[in-house]
């Protein structure tokens, strides 16, 4: 009896210190979730007041400072994707009601009805491959489902073969390289960075594409001189060297920054930089996980 007495008296005592401990503990937590409720693209410079005592909690307050910090750049990002996105899904819009209120405008020649409906086709085309870069960089954001072995070095001889080269000289050196991924994203990748290089090069250029055992894809192409302070933007959606000309082949400015969300996704490191002239052009090199048994021939 004096046992089970004592047992009851101990569990009340504890489950009142727990309860005590919990709540004296948790209250800056509480503090800190009730404020990120309160927070909105208008409000993210609103700090976190505590009442503790100096030193107490420091750590907690500095690592939330650096998260608001980042969550002001994310919606800063995010604002300015969906206006370019807007401004690149508006652009074509606009082309096809020009086209059509004043191309077709009266009583058109035939001839003049063939050229709008050419120009008209381009601009769907244009507006289909902005949006499907767009659902791929989404895709590409959301990280891999599933992954298996992928052959890199035959993926890129494949991709090689169906890029249009446009009379480049192309240097391959193909080592033998898999890695574990997701055989579409990989090849969107390469995809992407092989239509970079010939967009982007010049009459008579060079495009240089090899893979290392040690687990490195590089695609390296000649091309106009870029200022190395330039390259960390190729790499940002929308962003091009040159104002857009909304001309055919152009491209919707997604490339590099769809290369840079595979790459992330498959836990890979992106670096470019501009080569030196007089070949000028860029070099991008994706530097793969290690992986036992991943790399073998």
């Amino acid at each position: 009896m004096y046992s089970l007495l004592a047992l009851a008296v101990f569990a009340v005592l504890s489950i009142w210190l727990a309860r005590w401990m919990a709540g004296r503990v948790l209250r800056p937590v509480g503090v800190i979730t009730e404020t990120a409720r309160r927070l909105s693209g208008e409000n993210l410079d609103e700090r976190i007041s505590l009442d503790a005592p100096p030193g107490e909690l420091k750590q907690l307050a500095d690592t939330f400072d650096a998260m608001l910090g980042r969550m002001e750049q994310l919606v800063s990002a995010q604002r300015r994707f969906a206006a370019n996105a807007a401004h690149e899904l508006r652009t074509p819009l606009a082309v096809q009601r020009a086209a059509a209120e004043i191309g077709l405008a009266g009583d058109p020649s035939p001839e003049k009805v063939a050229r709008i409906r050419h120009k008209l086709i381009g601009v769907a085309d244009s507006s289909e491959h902005l949006i499907e870069s767009l659902l791929l960089l989404a895709v590409s954001e959301q990280g891999l489902e599933s992954t298996g072995p992928v052959d890199l070095a035959a993926l890129a001889a494949a991709e090689l073969a169906a890029c249009p080269q446009q009379g480049l000289t192309v240097v391959r050196t193909l080592a033998p390289l898999t890695v574990q991924g997701d055989p579409t994203l990989l090849g969107h990748l390469l995809r992407n960075l092989l239509a970079n290089a010939v967009r982007h090069n010049r009459a008579g250029g060079r495009i240089a594409v090899s893979t290392s055992t040690d687990g490195e894809l590089t695609v390296s192409n000649t091309g106009p001189v870029i200022d190395p302070a330039d390259v960390p933007g190729l790499l940002e959606p929308f962003r091009r060297r040159a104002e857009r000309q909304h001309t055919a082949g152009e491209g919707a400015g997604l490339g590099m920054s769809i290369v840079a969300s595979i790459a992330r996704a498959h836990g890979a490191r992106l670096a470019a930089e501009a080569n030196p002239a007089p070949e000028g052009g860029l070099t991008v090199r994706v530097r793969f996980p290690s992986s036992d048994g991943a790399r073998t021939s």
